[in-house]
């Protein structure tokens, strides 16, 4: 676990969590910060809180008299114990919080890697296609290519750290990108870093390389 996080996820961020209107890629990363940030999890409670709270003064719906009967056997009907995939477990402590291995199949070894060029490898999560989450592996003192943003881009450090333009993001720190931010992420000497990143917009690349390869690594 981070020693100490300095970087938090925005109220805006967590409210829309709370209320379940982010994309499935945003959802994963805010859900893996919380997982890691007992400050972050203490402020999601209050929106829960207070969104219990707006759902409890709304109109009541009347529910058939079959309702208890048909949610039971709906649940009758789901997979069994012995079918649900269960995540490895690993010899150490984890580099992948648990919202992540549910969608790799167990930790870091798991992760199906693809070369992106420079040393920098990425593997694609399945989720919906109004947002795309990757995970990035940035060797130490290597550098992604500079670039800005046509929408949002959420980016959590899951080992090691990285500097761009504005600060220093280490294990558990979130950077919330917008349209405002260019930059060019570089991964600190001394540890490989590994970071989740969800966007919902593509990519705007400075240099013609990774324009032209863009389309193919879906960035």
């Amino acid at each position: 676990m981070p020693q100490e996080i300095k970087h938090h996820l925005t109220d805006a961020l967590l409210m829309g969590y709370s209320a379940g209107t982010l994309p499935e890629a945003f959802n994963i990363v805010v859900a893996s910060h919380v997982s890691l940030c007992d400050e972050c999890r203490a402020r999601l409670a209050e929106f829960d809180t207070v969104g219990g709270e707006i759902v409890a003064m709304g109109e009541t719906a009347e529910m058939g008299a079959d309702s208890l009967a048909q949610t039971l056997a709906a649940i009758a009907e789901g997979p069994a114990e012995d079918d649900q995939q269960v995540a490895p477990a690993t010899d150490g402590p984890s580099v992948l919080p648990c919202p992540i291995r549910d969608y790799v199949g167990g930790d870091v070894e798991a992760v199906r890697w693809r070369k992106i060029g420079g040393g920098v490898r990425q593997a694609i999560l399945s989720t919906s296609k109004n947002a795309t989450a990757r995970l990035l592996y940035i060797p130490a003192g290597c550098a992604v290519p500079d670039h800005g943003h046509a929408g949002t881009e959420l980016t959590l450090v899951l080992q090691g750290a990285f500097r761009d333009e504005t600060d220093r993001f280490g294990a558990g720190d979130i950077e919330v990108a917008n349209e405002d931010l260019d930059h060019q992420p570089v991964a600190e000497d001394g540890e490989d870093c590994i970071c989740l990143a969800a966007t919902d917009a593509p990519l705007k690349f400075s240099s013609m390389i990774p324009k032209l390869a863009q389309p193919f690594l879906r960035i």
